[in-house]
């Protein structure tokens, strides 16, 4: 009996202390915060919200769709409640991953009480903000030194140095800060006379001189416009490839290699399954012969991992599709083991969700080789820039026809029957690859089993 009153003395107590923090503190409403939606993310736009304030939620309800680096994903609710309050509305940009985008309140909870989190979170924030001093005020109280550089464009301008932001270290002001200033300003420099005591030389004036002096003063003044234009917000998406794709040329040794591959037998082998009512698209076959080469040239199907190299078990083709706001690579897993009726199914869906902005993380995150076709916008040959830590990337450029006894067709190793007269269908590729990884000899390796692959389809199921 005495453990019994124990336990219900520390019932009753938890009890008292579950009213008072939910009542008092106002933490018992949830705070949604921005998720990380993908590995690479770090801030996002809320495209849209799903519901609206008032409406009940359940554990993988839907909320709102959110713009990553990546793609528009759904984010989806992870605690029962109901939508008190909407923090972030829909199209806000830059909402930085654990942001609060939203508050949910508890079952039994009033949504009014609730919405008013916020508020008194911000009130006190700022109340606290105003006993606390800025740090970047105190840089800039104690590091005012400039450059004489900026001194003298400060001089030049007539500007007083307090009206400059600095956004070097510790708030130093730095010489782009002053153009920056300068040009939101349209200010012009400001002539100044500065008188020194020297020895005047009284000489008489020549002809050339006073046409000089007359060119000198009529010379208007330098005047710092702007010039029309118009700023537009880039997506999260083209934030990042921006980034990675400057970071890829930085860091990635880029090597090239360029082949032509007759096509032929490939054209005709498309038309005969089109009688029997199979589509296929050139794309197709392209992506079960890369998959194919990799099957029979492993060492090329590895990824860099900063210091080593990691072979990938799977054959994972990422395929280049531009949207509207941006490049996506999504992915054809297993490639190798896949037909060409699979492969154009998959593609042609995935390609319909990334335009869409539907792909799901799984769907675009990983891959070992990228291909990016520019063939059907007319480009006959082009170089793409290696999507790291892939090893590899295929340009492939658009057909076109040129003689069958072209001298380029006429290698010593290859025996190809020419005839006179006849014409050959050619595409030109060009693989890119990481020069740590891959080198000269491994690449033209691959290209040339490529090539036999292009050359004679039946080599891609075969062999």
């Amino acid at each position: 009996m005495a453990a019994v009153r124990i336990l219900r003395i520390c019932f009753n107590k938890f009890n008292f202390s579950r009213t008072i923090y939910t009542k008092s503190s106002c933490c018992s409403p949830i705070q949604i915060q921005m998720p990380a939606l993908s590995p690479t993310m770090e801030e996002g736009t809320i495209t849209k919200w799903l519901i609206s304030e008032g409406d009940a939620v359940e554990i993988g309800d839907a909320m709102c769709e959110v713009e990553t680096d990546k793609a528009v994903v759904t984010m989806e609710a992870n605690e029962d409640g109901t939508l008190a309050k909407i923090l972030i509305p829909d199209g806000t940009r830059g909402v930085k991953i654990n942001s609060p985008i939203a508050i949910l309140a508890e079952e039994g909870e009033d949504l009014l009480e609730a919405s008013n989190v916020e508020e008194v979170v911000t009130e006190t924030s700022q109340i606290h903000a105003t006993n606390t001093p800025n740090i970047l005020e105190l840089g800039k109280m104690g590091h005012d030194k400039i450059s004489p550089a900026v001194r003298q464009m400060l001089n030049q301008f007539n500007i007083e140095v307090t009206n400059i932001h600095g956004t070097g270290p510790k708030g130093i002001r730095l010489k782009g800060d002053v153009i920056k200033y300068i040009a939101q300003k349209g200010l012009n420099p400001v002539h100044q006379h500065v008188s020194t005591p020297t020895k005047q030389v009284t000489t008489p004036p020549t002809k050339a001189t006073e046409v000089k002096k007359d060119s000198v003063a009529t010379k208007p003044p330098v005047q710092v416009h702007e010039g029309d234009y118009e700023d537009l917000d880039l997506s999260s998406v083209r934030k990042v490839i921006a980034k990675r794709l400057t970071e890829s040329k930085q860091t990635i040794p880029h090597a090239y290699s360029t082949i032509d591959c007759s096509i032929n037998k490939v054209l005709d082998l498309r038309r005969q399954l089109a009688k029997d009512g199979v589509k296929v698209s050139l794309n197709d076959f392209i992506i079960k012969c890369v998959a194919s080469t990799l099957r029979r040239v492993p060492e090329v199907n590895v990824v860099w991992r900063g210091h080593e190299t990691k072979h990938s078990d799977t054959i994972d083709i990422s395929i280049a599709v531009a949207t509207d706001g941006g490049l996506i690579t999504p992915i054809i897993t297993g490639a190798d083991r896949k037909g060409l009726s699979a492969i154009s199914e998959e593609i042609r869906e995935l390609a319909s969700k990334a335009r869409s902005g539907k792909l799901q993380p799984h769907e675009y995150q990983g891959g070992s080789f990228t291909i990016s076709n520019l063939g059907m916008f007319g480009v006959k040959e082009f170089t793409a820039v290696i999507n790291p830590p892939q090893s590899c990337i295929m340009a492939v450029g658009g057909t076109r026809v040129r003689p069958a006894s072209s001298p380029v067709d006429l290698d010593d190793d290859v025996i190809s029957d020419v005839t006179e007269s006849a014409t050959d269908s050619v595409m030109t590729v060009t693989m890119s690859s990481d020069a740590r990884v891959v080198d000269d000899e491994l690449a033209s390796k691959f290209l040339s089993t490529f090539k036999q692959n292009m050359e004679n389809p039946l080599y891609m199921g075969l062999l």
